[in-house]
């Protein structure tokens, strides 16, 4: 008998001579060790081993980590037996052991069998409302209104019902503060509520509607979700002159009610959609908005790390800034992975930043007026049109003429720096810069030590050359200046003058000369004798929007001709040290660049002719003779024009010192690579232009030819956008202006229609109000009358505490929502009601600072500014807005931050605000004008009180009120009750 033999043979066959169960015995190690960065909290590289076909097929992009039959050779196997280097997992903790490894390595080994129902669930990424079209359900029956009749079903739902309306005067306060962000007065609010007419409700609306105060009112909600702001931001903020110009377009086009679609395509690409329009340029201030990093930009080259990095992070704000305002999405969440929550792989952003390769933010000119506008940009457009078939009819000669013709041109476009230590090779020196300044009428000086006492023959100032603004050669050459030499260094004795261009009576400006070269010519005598020599300048040469002092050399000859400056130490009031451009040690480093005489010039451009006719046949000569004779003809019919006005706008930049931009390339786009990681030192492959490959209404890529202009990219993607079928547009619009009429959207996270934002609290309204908008033709102010016509919207906001036992957040609107002033309509209700609301429009904004050192990182001074300035009583909407330094008394009130895209303004209530309101210089002198006001408008203090009351509140204080108000009065006096009055929550809330 052998069977008492088979228990022996048992124990002796090794544990998984059979097949390993997944369930068993491979799910658990998988558990204890992996889930932890590869399970359903976790997704590493979008890898996990909790869903079978991610864990078979492998994470981002990668090879399958799983093969079935070869357990040797899976990566997984490789992985946690730690034989790949800087991969072993897992990277922290318990690694698994010989026996884990062998089992997981025998399970794949017999197949790697895994059944179904192990396998974790994952959601359908596209299975997301916001993402699929939309469905316009009809409104279900019960209300005339069909707002009302989605909100009642719903509330029925939950056993609740409407609130009954607010009172008419409550409903005229909250429509005037909705719709035009400006109290009514006392009169215009008796009007409306003893009006008995039906339509007497309708009416208001529509006069609100048509008020110019509308635009103003709806564009300081769209400027914070664009992140506008009057400064770049950043390390040295510095202001921008014309930005503005896109504040008043978006004021204008609400005015308008310009249909959404048009809006929209305007501000993406409305220079090639609408050319020749005023709109179609201003409305690109929109890629401008956001912060921009003057010292990434205009002070490290592009060819740098930390330049690329900056223009890779100003794509990045444009892509922001154009998704989420208009789609309501986080695509920039996929810069360095795919999306961890929505379907927005990593491609579908650098297709997005390719939209916007060609572009960095600039001062675009243009022209305010329409007709002189069109003529300019037709004139402009035939330009480049001309010139793009100059270069084409001349690359083929210019290719034949070869080397002989790239020397010429050098010789007549770039001034050689004449370095005598390698005369072959041309020098970056461009000399001595000065800080920057705001106004020209600014002394600086630079000075030269020579070592010791020299008698001083003449001292020469050799001018700079650089195309920054096109200015080139004598950039920077001072406009009043004087020359001086001391033994003392600081020049406060002993001081003999060398030459001076100004005085008492002679003031008179220097000329740019140039590259010619400024000599002293010994100055007023001979004999000067000094050891330092000193270049005072008072008044500065332009560069953009600001002035400075720059010189390329400064020599100084003695008795024998030689130049006793050459390699001296320099010192200055200021400098901008930029090497090796721009530098104190410059100044006297013996490079200078060379200005050709004119007859020199001549000879080099009669010569570089004569090579490229030489070199062409008859017809060719014809052709490009022709194209010369139109270029100059378009060249002086430009010098016609008068100045351009500019707007601060996405564009093409033609290049400034080491902020060069594309223009150099006729606005060619950059390329973009896949960057692994967000790296710029990691790039992958190319990427071409296109947008969100989860949108399958269009396809994901844009059909573009190779050679299109860039304004192609952003005009397909403003196609995009403004698609029919995009639901995310249509959705996105409405769901704001909800919002800001409720205090709440539909959707509660209006910047993200995302996994990871909120979820309709009504998404049939939400589709039937965005369908609706879409069809009748994108009108915001239809979609206004829309909401403000409902019952829903009329609703009185008092609480109810039944209801709130069953929604206490109102998410199902059984009432209105109560709503605080936001800072903006908190301060011009308060200069309405003192009376000094200035009501002018557009224009620069105005400054409520003081700004301490503009050259360098401006500091804005809200605290020295003058509250009683005439000056700051425009509408907040046309404040000057500083990014790196808000105002104090408007941030308290809980202003939105400028560098960053706000959809929803916080709403808090702090003991910060009342003192604010209370103490500050705006509200003081502002309740000073208030008293000043009832004094002259009423004959004594009880109708001064109530005049007063009526102003601030919109009504009559009853008997108690008015009792307590004149004892409060009498014993504080009326400016201390005006101020009172402004601070009561009554003033401070819609209703």
């Amino acid at each position: 008998m052998r069977l008492p033999a088979l228990p022996l043979l048992l124990l002796t066959v090794p544990a998984f001579a059979a097949t390993p169960d997944f369930v068993r015995d491979v799910r658990p190690i998988l558990e204890a060790h992996c889930f932890k960065c590869h399970g359903p909290d976790k997704q590493k590289s979008g890898y996990r081993l909790d869903v079978k076909p991610i864990a078979l097929t492998g994470g981002e992009g990668s090879a399958p980590n799983i093969l079935p039959g070869q357990g040797a050779t899976s990566p997984l196997v490789k992985f946690i037996a730690g034989e790949v280097e800087d991969m072993k997992m897992p990277p922290d903790g318990e690694p698994l052991s010989p026996a884990e490894i062998a089992t997981v390595k025998s399970w794949i080994d017999a197949g790697a069998a895994w059944p179904d129902s192990a396998s974790a669930a994952v959601r359908d990424p596209l299975d997301w409302w916001s993402l699929k079209p939309m469905v316009a359900t009809p409104p279900p029956a019960g209300a005339p209104h069909p707002i009302d009749a989605f909100i009642r079903a719903t509330l029925a739902t939950k056993g609740l019902t409407p609130s009954p309306a607010a009172d008419a005067r409550t409903l005229g306060r909250r429509l005037y503060f909705d719709l035009t962000g400006l109290p009514p007065t006392p009169e215009e609010l008796e009007a409306f509520a003893t009006d008995p007419a039906p339509d007497a409700y309708d009416r208001l609306v529509e006069k609100l509607l048509a008020s110019p105060r509308y635009g103003e009112r709806w564009a300081r909600h769209w400027l914070d979700v664009v992140h506008y702001g009057d400064t770049h931001g950043y390390d040295k903020d510095k202001l921008r002159a014309n930005a503005w110009p896109y504040r008043d377009y978006v004021i204008r086009a609400l005015n308008a009610d310009k249909p959404y679609a048009r809006f929209v395509q305007e501000q993406v690409a409305g220079d090639v959609l609408f050319p020749d329009t005023i709109d179609g340029v201003e409305a690109l201030g929109f890629i401008s908005a956001g912060p921009w990093d003057f010292i990434g930009h205009a002070e490290v080259p592009e060819s740098k790390i930390d330049g690329k990095i900056a223009r890779h992070l100003d794509r990045d704000d444009m892509v922001a800034n154009t998704l989420g305002t208009f789609s309501s999405l986080t695509v920039h969440c996929a810069q360095c992975h795919n999306h961890k929550f929505d379907p927005i792989p990593q491609e579908d952003y650098y297709r997005l930043q390719a939209v916007f390769s060609a572009l960095d933010r600039t001062d675009r000119e243009y022209y305010r007026d329409a007709t002189l506008n069109a003529r300019f940009q037709r004139v402009r457009r035939e330009q480049r049109e001309t010139q793009a078939a100059l270069a084409a009819l001349e690359a083929p000669l210019r290719a034949q003429a070869g080397a002989a013709l790239t020397a010429l041109q050098h010789r007549l476009e770039l001034p050689p720096q004449n370095d005598p230590a390698n005369p072959e090779k041309p020098s970056p020196s461009r000399g001595y810069h000065s800080a920057l300044s705001p106004t020209a009428d600014v002394e600086k000086w630079v000075q030269v030590d020579l070592g010791e006492s020299v008698e001083i023959e003449r001292v020469t100032l050799l001018p700079s050359h650089d195309n920054f603004n096109g200015i080139g050669a004598g950039f920077g050459f001072p406009v009043r200046f004087k020359v001086e030499a001391s033994d003392d260094p600081t020049f406060q004795s002993g001081v003999s003058l060398l030459w001076q261009k100004f005085d008492l009576t002679f003031m008179a400006d220097f000329r740019n000369p140039g590259l010619t070269p400024f000599t002293t010519g010994g100055g007023k005598g001979d004999g000067i004798i000094g050891r330092y020599v000193r270049v005072t300048v008072v008044k500065l040469a332009p560069r953009k929007d600001d002035y400075m002092f720059a010189l390329a050399e400064l020599r100084v000859t003695d008795r024998t001709g030689k130049n006793v400056a050459l390699g001296r130490p320099v010192t200055a009031l200021d400098s901008i040290e930029a090497g090796p451009r721009w530098a104190k040690a410059n100044l006297t480093d013996g490079v200078a660049p060379s200005a050709l005489a004119a007859e020199e010039k001549r000879a080099l451009e009669r010569e570089l002719e004569a090579l490229l006719q030489s070199v062409a046949d008859e017809p060719t000569r014809l052709r490009r003779a022709a194209l010369m004779e139109a270029s100059a003809r378009i060249a002086a019919e430009l010098k016609t024009l008068p100045k351009p006005d500019l707007v601060y706008a996405g564009g093409i930049h033609t290049g400034t010192s080491s902020f060069k931009g594309t223009g150099d390339t006729g606005g060619q786009p950059r390329p973009i690579f896949l960057l692994a990681r967000g790296q710029v030192t990691q790039p992958g492959r190319p990427v071409e232009p296109g947008a969100l490959s989860a949108l399958t209404f269009a396809p994901a890529r844009f059909a573009l030819p190779a050679d299109a202009p860039e304004g192609e990219r952003r005009a397909a993607l403003a196609r995009w956008l403004t698609d029919p079928a995009n639901p995310l547009t249509w959705r996105s619009i409405v769901n704001r202006v909800w919002q800001y009429h409720f205090g709440r959207g539909l959707v509660d996270t209006a910047n993200d229609f995302g996994h990871n934002g909120s979820l309709p609290s009504h998404p049939a309204l939400l589709d039937w109000l965005a369908a609706d908008f879409r069809d009748s033709g994108g009108s915001l102010k239809a979609l206004h009358r829309r909401i403000v016509s409902s019952e829903t919207y009329r609703q009185a906001s008092a609480g109810n505490a039944a209801a709130e036992a069953v929604d206490s957040g109102n998410t199902l609107l059984w009432r209105q929502n109560r709503r605080r002033l936001e800072a903006e309509a908190l301060r011009d209700a308060i200069l309405s009601t003192s009376g000094k609301l200035d009501l002018t429009m557009g224009g620069p904004g105005w400054q409520d600072f003081v700004i301490e050192r503009p050259e360098h990182s401006p500091h804005f001074r809200y605290d020295l500014a003058d509250p009683d300035n005439p000056k700051t009583w425009r509408r907040s909407i046309y404040r000057f807005i500083v990014r790196s330094q808000t105002q104090p008394w408007m941030t308290s009130m809980d202003c939105a931050d400028p560098s960053m895209r706000v959809d929803k303004r916080n709403e808090s209530l702090s003991p910060l605000q009342a003192l604010a309101l209370l103490n500050n210089g705006f509200v003081v002198t502002q309740a000073q004008h208030l008293a000043a006001r009832v004094r002259n408008e009423r004959p004594d203090l009880p109708a001064q009180i109530e005049r007063a009351h009526a102003l601030a509140l919109g009504r009559v204080p009853n008997a108690a009120e008015r009792a307590k108000l004149i004892a409060f009065a009498e014993a504080e006096g009326l400016p201390a009750l005006c101020r009172l009055l402004l601070n009561l929550n009554e003033f401070t809330f819609v209703d």
